[in-house]
């Protein structure tokens, strides 16, 4: 199933129509697996109406990998292609090939390319500058291997100054659930994007004729699921020592935020454990965050950073999954218990949490807050924890909102807490004691709002935002 991508399909048609460096482009498409990186390129290549070839390299030796390579230009059978000394030869042929027709080529995979014979780039560059450059083709390089394709625009990189284009490519928004799981409810689409996110494989392994429990029970927790094995999986193709950092994972998956508790809990040294925790944070699998007030001049020196997992699927996988793996063989059933207990804190605290805060992001581009954000985050302290804070330091304006997702009315409690005894504590600890701030609040809630709640909201100038309104407001 092929979902939204406008933005990308308007990046890679506009590589068609540019004449600038020249008609020839090359462009960088990366993104973690599962992403969607093959559909969209094949979708895209397949509407344009100019002849493309897709290529995609296997770990396998370079000599094969070559030979294969010209027998997909040629579309022909792999045993009676010729066979290449050097990529040097293969890009020549190639280029003899092309000529001056119009044409995309995809290389996907890259780095498996590169692995097998490190010359492959390095040939590839004096290819493009001896011969592609000043035709007409379009070149698109992808890639699973985030960190490994991002170091392709460095200044080591041979093809370093040759992009004219590049996208991250990232997981679909939360609106474009509807398209996958059409019959289920808001807060069905809620939890489904707290366990898989917007990774378009995994919305597809789901399937949109159960409900969330039976999908918990009946496909991801099946023998033999891809799911079980799927950060393992993605763990062994990126780094060494995957163990090690499976322990880290594991350790932040079940609560541990700061380097201390993630040393203590993983039996890793501080001292190395930092470099464990910046190469997942290159890989997009965590994510070190910092309260929205600490102003922008402090981000590099604060000592409040805690860690978590930024990939829904990973945050579920550890926090659900991983502590009970030797039991999902033969007793799924007590798993499925264990994630009953413990399901709605987390899509709470996860999910929620998160369209929440995109739901102020949103509405303030809009125009459609008092203020536009400058930042949009959470705020902890020693005294004091607030879900939603939104900040525009210039106009010394902030918004604090309350997450609640409970089945029932959040009741005028629960305002007046945020509004007497949280508010002070979170202005006291701005940098000028929140001073001549305007302050705003804001109630996210999937059970609604008693009276007595509203009463107290619009009293301050607050806003009431319930699970319906901020899926119709998310959509498109």
């Amino acid at each position: 199933m092929f979902v939204d991508r406008q933005p990308e399909l308007a990046f890679l048609n506009n590589l068609l129509e540019r004449q600038h460096p020249g008609p020839a482009q090359m462009a960088l498409l990366y993104g973690r697996r599962r992403v969607g990186k093959t559909s969209l390129l094949l979708h895209w290549s397949a509407q344009v109406g100019i002849p493309a070839t897709y290529w995609s390299a296997e770990k396998e030796p370079a000599a094969l990998q070559r030979r294969k390579l010209y027998a997909t230009l040629l579309n022909m059978p792999v045993n009676r292609a010729p066979i290449f000394e050097s990529w040097a030869d293969v890009w020549n042929a190639a280029a003899e090939l092309i000529s001056e027709q119009k044409r995309i080529l995809i290389l996907d995979e890259l780095p498996y390319a590169a692995e097998a014979d490190p010359a492959m780039l390095s040939a590839l560059q004096n290819a493009w500058d001896h011969h592609f450059k000043n035709s007409n083709l379009i070149l698109v390089l992808c890639g699973s291997q985030v960190h490994t394709m991002e170091t392709l625009l460095s200044h080591q990189s041979p093809l370093f100054g040759r992009m004219t284009g590049q996208w991250h490519l990232q997981p679909l928004s939360f609106s474009s659930l509807r398209e996958f799981l059409p019959d289920w409810s808001v807060e069905e689409r809620v939890a489904a994007y707290a366990i898989v996110g917007g990774i378009p494989a995994y919305l597809e392994w789901l399937d949109p004729n159960r409900n969330l429990t039976q999908n918990i029970r009946e496909v991801m927790l099946s023998p033999g699921s891809m799911f079980v094995a799927e950060p393992t999986f993605l763990l062994y193709d990126e780094v060494r020592e995957p163990n090690i950092y499976l322990a880290v994972l594991k350790a932040i998956g079940q609560g541990a935020h700061t380097l201390n508790d993630i040393s203590n809990a993983s039996l890793i040294g501080k001292a190395h454990l930092s470099s464990y925790l910046t190469r997942l944070q290159e890989l997009y699998l965590v994510e070190r965050r910092l309260p929205a007030t600490v102003p922008i001049r402090s981000l590099r020196k604060s000592r409040m950073g805690r860690y978590h997992l930024s990939d829904p699927y990973f945050r579920f996988y550890f926090r659900f999954l991983a502590p009970f793996h030797d039991m999902l063989t033969f007793d799924p059933d007590r798993v499925l218990a264990q994630v009953k207990d413990g399901l709605r804190a987390f899509v709470g605290q996860t999910a929620f949490e998160h369209l929440s805060r995109e739901w102020v992001i949103e509405q303030g581009r809009k125009g459609k807050l008092p203020f536009e954000p400058e930042v949009v985050g959470s705020h902890w302290s020693a005294s004091v924890q607030v879900d939603v804070v939104a900040i525009n330091w210039h106009e010394k304006q902030i918004l604090l909102g309350e997450c609640k997702w409970g089945l029932d009315g959040i009741d005028r409690q629960i305002v007046r807490e945020l509004i007497e005894q949280k508010m002070p504590k979170v202005m006291a600890g701005l940098p000028d004691g929140g001073t001549d701030w305007r302050v705003h609040y804001a109630i996210f809630s999937r059970g609604g709002v008693t009276q007595a709640a509203v009463a107290e909201l619009q009293k301050h100038g607050g806003i009431s935002v319930d699970v319906e309104m901020l899926d119709k407001d998310l959509t498109p």
